[in-house]
């Protein structure tokens, strides 16, 4: 549904966002191998609101630097 991943300097940034089986969404950031948080969300609006963050925070990454890779 949504997953974008950038490196920089060795360190890698991941963000996504997937349906999960159980119903929902499940929304993760990583930095690196660290899960920074991950949580489960059934309201479709908070989901919309962290697909925003997600996009504002590639969108500063990228311009510091960062390039996108496969996800």
């Amino acid at each position: 549904m949504y997953a974008r991943a950038l490196e920089h300097a060795g360190e890698t940034r991941r963000f996504t966002i997937r349906g999960a089986d159980s119903g929902g969404w499940d929304v993760k950031e990583e930095r690196g191998s660290q899960v920074i948080w991950s949580i489960h969300y059934t309201d479709w609006h908070r989901v919309e609101r962290a697909r925003m963050n997600f996009t504002r925070e590639v969108q500063e990454l990228r311009q510091a630097g960062w390039r996108e890779t496969a996800a």
